[in-house]
């Protein structure tokens, strides 16, 4: 009799000391289209970069401040100029004076060519103002073509940038000679970035314009797109030149990242969300819950993963209930109240 009045007062205790229901949110598994793909190593790199040089010779009298922020055609460094500018100056003076004598010898050319009609003396005299008028139109045009050559010089003495961008660093300092040609100053343009990887050349037959890759870096994610893929690959490396075009405004050039490229056709698989998947320390496993709200685990083997859904396998089908907030505490065969996708379930 004391037997039984024990057990009787066991399981009510032993009810009563059981997991109340947990809140939790849920997704349903699904079939997806889904591709096999593997990670591979690529990084950051600017479409415009670039050293800028300069384009005569000549002591270096400013240069832009690295980190300065620049647009197409601002100055980034000006070369000592003045010995071009006297020679500028000079030859602006002389332009004007030959074209005072060109003007000059052209009216007395009118005024002879009159006189020649009855004068012989004229005549002679109109020839030679005729060889003075062509010889100054001769130095005029010369003098306006060292002219040209002299403003380019000076035009050129202001190192102007190519592209817009911001000065990545100084190649050279202020008071150091440059030679035409050498490089003053880094440009990057950090607004125009992609990213660049070696992949296999079999893959490039699972990658079109229409595929979105993912990338990843330090704490972020991006879809990409492809700009280019250039088969550059040799019998030994057999790599291709993959290019993509993204946006992320934290991403810098030379920073690492990885992207998932395919490797096989896609194939209709069972995906669940990332956030479902529950990680022991030798195995996986999802909580599905059943029609009466319980708590089931069941265990997986992971497969190919696309942006927030992976592929699963095991004792799960498409339409099941899978915990993907709150699976942490959940314990087997534990009730659960599921709450709608945007409720906490801190308890």
């Amino acid at each position: 009799m004391s037997l039984l009045t024990c057990l009787f007062i066991l399981g009510p205790v032993s009810a009563a000391d059981g997991p109340p229901p947990a809140p939790v949110v849920v997704a349903i598994a699904k079939q997806q289209a889904i591709a096999p793909s593997s990670w591979f190593f690529g990084s950051v790199y600017s479409r415009s970069q670039a050293n800028i040089a300069s384009e005569v010779t000549g002591r270096l009298l400013e240069v832009a401040e690295v980190g300065q922020l620049v647009k197409q055609g601002d100055i980034l460094a000006r070369i000592d100029a003045s010995a071009v500018t006297l020679q500028y100056d000079e030859l602006r003076a002389q332009i004007t004076s030959e074209q005072a004598r060109l003007t000059f010898f052209s009216s007395e050319v009118e005024r002879l060519q009159q006189l020649a009609k009855t004068n012989h003396a004229a005549r002679t005299q109109l020839e030679q103002t005729q060889s003075d008028r062509d010889a100054t139109q001769g130095a005029l045009a010369a003098a306006r073509s060292r002219f040209a050559q002299s403003k380019d010089r000076v035009e050129r003495s202001h190192i102007k940038a190519p592209f817009s961008g911001t000065v990545a660093q100084r190649l050279l300092e202020p008071g150091e000679w440059a030679e035409s040609g050498d490089a003053v100053v880094e440009l990057i343009d950090i607004g125009n970035l992609e990213v660049r990887a070696r992949i296999p050349l079999d893959s490039m037959a699972y990658i079109t314009t229409e595929t979105p890759l993912r990338v990843k870096a330090i704490n972020s994610e991006v879809l990409a797109t492809l700009r280019s893929l250039v088969p550059v690959g040799d019998i030994v490396s057999r790599l291709a030149d993959l290019r993509l075009s993204f946006h992320h405004p934290d991403w810098r050039p030379g920073q690492s990242v990885r992207v998932a490229v395919p490797t096989g056709e896609d194939k209709q698989s069972l995906v669940v969300p990332r956030d479902a998947l529950v990680l022991r320390s030798n195995s996986t496993r999802v909580y599905r819950i059943n029609n009466d709200d319980i708590a089931e685990p069941i265990d997986v083997v992971l497969g190919s993963a696309d942006g927030e859904w992976i592929e699963v396998s095991g004792e799960l089908a498409a339409g099941d209930r899978v915990v993907i907030r709150g699976g942490e505490r959940l314990r087997p065969g534990q009730k659960v109240i599921v709450q709608p996708a945007g409720k906490s379930v801190i308890q």
